[in-house]
């Protein structure tokens, strides 16, 4: 065991970058703050006035005081859809939250929000919702209040595979694996959005403000011609004491909360998953400490075990092949007493034993190799992966491609592909290319992947694209025989430029659900316990079967 990082001097890059970081994080904070509000201030008042508390008031009321909310996706549908008012945070608030210390995964229609209506990212939402409880064996609570499919996007949420059928589709499928499903109706529940609670194990339902039916008063008019009354046709009276529909009839939104507490609060304690965990220590260095630690220009280095130190207890770990495939680290370590083994790469410029300086960021043969082997241990220990992402690529040219990378790499994707301990993800810098694929990508199903503010993802960097893109563009507009001056040039440049950078702002990777959150960085430690401990509670992990790595 080593201890790793050493205690920095606050001089002025230090301060340059830390005021750099913090400033990025106040301007997402007061975005985040806006988000929050859903459909806004008055839309939250009219609520109240109606006897219903806001998604996430019913959402504080449900968790233990004091416990957190792992929230995802609080900046999903972020600059989605704004011909039609925009949908903050796609109208659905979910998360992991603590209910009588048990993890629950906690789903809410935001009411604010064109009445809670599913756009087709809403619908992603609550698949990967669904996805979380399935993956960690966690009861889920679903609270409804929603006016059903926004029908003028109808289309792109209706028929296909990963559509609103899926959900009713996993309702089962869960029901099948024995996870617990609570839904309560706190608004409308329309058409075939009635299905979700329904299919839950039990269901509650709010009087006079929760509802659920096929087909409205409106519809049944124009259907059969019946003039149905809303309560009469799917209220709670009606379900509770006719139908047998619903469970439990509430007289509040405070009442049914506590309910659900009370309902989750008698289920069984389950096995766990046997992580290994010990007393935890503090790292060797204040986790805040990362804001100066990370350059304000991309292309700079910066000595990786300086973050790790930072993140893991005591500063402590048994770096696996420390002296081989040095643009990667792969290493043992603790986070918060839970035992992990960490694959990051490493933003220092290295040098091999023969005296090569190599890339920070890059991942050459040998660390690929490297990150293979030690995936594999991980794997027969049964410990949890962690993966920091600040990555360029494989490494190119004749004499990579000459060397392997292609195989190497190859091994690489293989064993993050069929890992089966539980991979937990941050994207802290640049994640480009194949490199986001072998450091465990969305496409790789991480439990969780999160980013720092300071992240990228596209197929590569900004400049190498946009000077790609402009390339092909002149010889397009060369080949019909058209003349570019080089004034043109540089203003076609800036413009491709500025379109292809806002699609690498960690908000767009977010708003479209290719990552769970963007996070502080100073929270990564935090963040890392509390996934391990969500993960803990599915004790069912497979065999691990490689496939075919020739290692």
């Amino acid at each position: 065991m080593s201890n790793i990082g050493i205690e920095v001097k606050k001089e002025a890059a230090y301060n340059r970058y830390e005021d750099s970081l913090k400033n990025i994080l106040r301007v997402l904070n007061a975005k985040a703050d806006v988000v929050k509000l859903g459909g806004g201030k008055e839309a939250i008042e009219k609520l109240h006035t109606r006897g219903k508390l806001h998604a996430r008031e019913r959402i504080a009321k449900l968790i233990d005081p004091g416990s957190n909310f792992l929230e995802v996706g609080l900046f999903c549908a972020y600059g989605m859809y704004e011909e039609y008012g925009g949908a903050p945070s796609s109208g659905t608030i979910f998360g992991v939250g603590k209910i009588h210390n048990r993890d629950v995964v906690i789903v809410a229609n935001d009411a604010t929000v064109k009445a809670g209506a599913w756009f087709p990212i809403t619908c992603k939402k609550n698949l990967r919702a669904q996805e979380i409880s399935m993956e960690n064996r966690l009861p889920i609570v679903y609270l409804v209040d929603s006016a059903g499919v926004f029908l003028p996007l109808q289309s792109e949420i209706f028929p296909d595979k990963e559509h609103f059928g899926r959900i009713f589709r996993n309702n089962a499928v869960m029901s099948s694996m024995g996870i617990p499903q609570i839904a309560a109706i706190m608004g409308p529940c329309v058409a075939g959005g009635a299905y979700l609670p329904i299919m839950s194990d039990e269901a509650l339902i709010v009087d006079k403000t929760g509802s659920v039916f096929l087909a409205g008063p409106f519809l049944v008019k124009a259907a059969i011609g019946e003039d149905a009354d809303l309560e009469e046709l799917g209220g709670a009276a009606m379900h509770c004491e006719v139908s047998g529909v619903t469970d439990y009839k509430m007289p509040n939104d405070e009442v049914c909360l506590e309910t659900i507490r009370s309902l989750v609060g008698k289920f069984g304690r389950v096995p766990k998953a046997g992580f290994d965990r010990i007393a935890s220590k503090a790292p060797a260095f204040d986790p805040k400490e990362i804001y100066g630690l990370i350059p304000d220009d991309r292309t700079k280095p910066y000595d990786t075990h300086q973050i790790l130190s930072r993140i893991v207890d005591a500063g402590e770990i048994d770096e696996y092949k420390a002296g081989y495939g040095k643009t990667l680290i792969t290493a043992y370590a603790r986070v918060d007493g839970w035992a992990v083994g960490i694959v990051a790469n490493q933003r220092a410029v290295t040098k091999t034993k023969k005296g090569e300086m190599q890339v920070g960021g890059v991942i050459y043969s040998d660390s690929a190799d490297k990150a293979t082997r030690f995936i594999l241990n991980c794997n027969q220990k049964n410990i949890p992966l962690v993966f920091l992402q600040d990555v360029t690529g494989f490494m190119v040219g004749t004499r990579a491609e000459q060397g392997g990378i292609i195989k190497d790499g190859a091994k690489m994707v293989n064993a993050v592909a069929n890992s089966v301990v539980p991979k937990i993800t941050f994207i802290i810098g640049n994640s480009y290319g194949a490199g986001n694929y072998a450091m465990c990508g969305k496409s790789y199903d991480p439990r969780f992947i999160f980013t720092w503010p300071t992240a990228q993802i596209a197929v590569m960097g900004g400049k190498q694209a946009s000077e790609t893109l402009l390339s092909i563009k002149v010889q397009q507009m060369s080949a019909k025989g058209m003349k570019i001056s080089k004034e043109d040039q540089d203003k076609m440049l800036s413009e491709i430029a500025n379109r292809y950078n806002s699609e690498l702002d960690p908000l767009y990777a977010a708003a479209r659900l290719w990552i769970d959150g963007i996070v502080d960085p100073a929270n990564t430690r935090k963040i890392t316990s509390h996934c391990i401990e969500i993960a803990s509670n599915n004790p069912n992990i497979p065999k691990f079967n490689p496939g075919v790595i020739q290692v």
